[in-house]
C-alpha cells in the first residue's frame, strides 16, 4: 500500500513555506505523494451542491486561499526529490487542453517524471459560468481534452479533429518523461468508475461504496479490452481516523486499493511531529 496526503494545498500549507514544510515532512515520513484540490474562483452565494459535505457546502469561504495546483506543486517539487506531485482533482473541462498539456508536461519534465494528473468533470456550475465554459457537455469535453493532451505528449506534428478541439500539425514541447503523464479519474459515481475503466490510468473516488466502485472500474476495463489490474486505485477509509488504522488499511487493500489518502488537515501545526506515527504505519505496510 502506498500513502498520499490529500487536500495538500489548503489550510496552513497554502504558502511557499507551507508547501515546502509539508513536502519535506511527507517525504521524510515515507509518504509517496501529495494531492491538491482546485477551484479557480469561488462564486459567492453559489447554489450548486458540494457532494462531499452533509450541508452541501465546501469548507472555507471566498477568502480562503486555494493556490493553483501546478504552481503549488512546482514549489513542492523544488523542495523534494522523490515525492509524487498529484492533482486530486484538477477541473479539466475548465482548462484549455493545449495550454494545459504544456503546463503539465513542463512540471513533469522539470520534476523528473513525478506528476500524476487527477481529473474530474466538476460540480460547481457557477464556477463554469464565471469562466464562460459551458456546463452542458462537460463530461464529453473532459474525455476529449484528455485525449488531446495525451496526443500532444506522445509525439510532435499532431492533428486533432474533435467535437470541441480542432487543429492541424502542431507540436508541444517539452514532453513529459516517457511521453506520458498518468491520468487518474476522480469522481464517486458509477459513470466516473466506468470512465476510469475505459480511459484512466487510475481511479480516485473520494466517497461512496469504494469497493463496489473499484469493481465497476475493473470490470469496465476488462469489457474494453484493458488490463483491469493496470488501473491504480486511490481512495481513503474512515478507519484511518480511529484507534486501529492498520485494520482499515488491511480492509482497503482487500478492496484492491493501491494508495491510501490521508487528509492534510491531520498535520496542521507541526507536520513532522504529527507524521511520526504514520511513518511507523507506512513502514509496516
Amino acid at each position: 500500500m502506498k500513502f498520499g496526503i490529500g487536500f495538500a494545498n489548503t489550510v496552513t500549507f497554502v504558502s511557499g513555506d507551507g508547501a515546502a514544510e509539508l513536502g519535506k515532512a511527507a517525504e521524510d515520513a515515507g509518504f509517496e505523494s501529495l494531492w491538491t484540490v482546485e477551484h479557480i474562483v469561488y462564486p459567492e452565494g453559489y447554489e450548486s451542491t458540494y457532494p462531499y459535505a452533509p450541508d452541501g457546502k465546501m469548507p472555507g469561504s471566498g477568502d480562503s486561499p486555494i493556490p493553483d495546483p501546478l504552481i503549488w506543486l512546482a514549489y513542492v517539487a523544488a523542495n523534494t526529490t522523490t515525492l509524487k506531485l498529484a492533482t486530486g482533482i484538477s477541473l479539466l473541462p475548465e482548462r484549455h487542453p493545449v495550454t494545459y498539456a504544456k503546463e503539465v508536461a513542463t512540471l513533469d519534465m522539470m520534476s523528473k517524471g513525478r506528476v500524476i494528473l487527477g481529473i474530474g468533470i466538476g460540480w460547481l456550475k457557477e464556477e463554469f459560468e464565471a469562466l464562460d465554459v459551458p456546463w452542458e457537455g462537460r463530461t464529453r469535453r473532459t474525455e476529449e481534452y484528455a485525449e488531446v493532451m495525451r496526443a500532444l505528449w506522445e509525439k510532435d506534428d499532431v492533428s486533432f479533429h474533435g467535437e470541441f478541439i480542432d487543429f492541424d500539425n502542431i507540436s508541444s514541447n517539452p514532453k513529459p518523461v516517457g511521453n506520458s503523464v498518468p491520468i487518474h479519474i476522480g469522481g464517486h459515481s458509477k459513470a466516473a468508475a466506468e470512465r476510469a475503466g475505459r480511459m484512466g490510468d487510475g481511479f480516485f473516488p473520494a466517497k461512496g461504496e469504494i469497493a463496489e466502485l473499484f469493481d465497476i472500474a475493473r470490470q469496465t476495463a476488462a469489457d474494453n479490452g484493458r488490463d483491469p489490474e493496470s488501473i491504480e486505485m486511490t481512495s481513503s477509509h474512515p478507519g484511518i481516523f480511529g484507534d486501529d488504522p492498520a485494520a482499515a488499511i488491511e480492509e482497503a487493500a482487500s478492496w484492491g486499493m493501491h494508495r491510501m489518502i490521508v487528509p492534510g488537515f491531520m498535520f496542521i501545526g507541526n507536520p513532522a511531529d504529527k507524521m511520526a506515527p504514520w511513518a511507523e504505519v507506512i513502514a509496516a505496510s
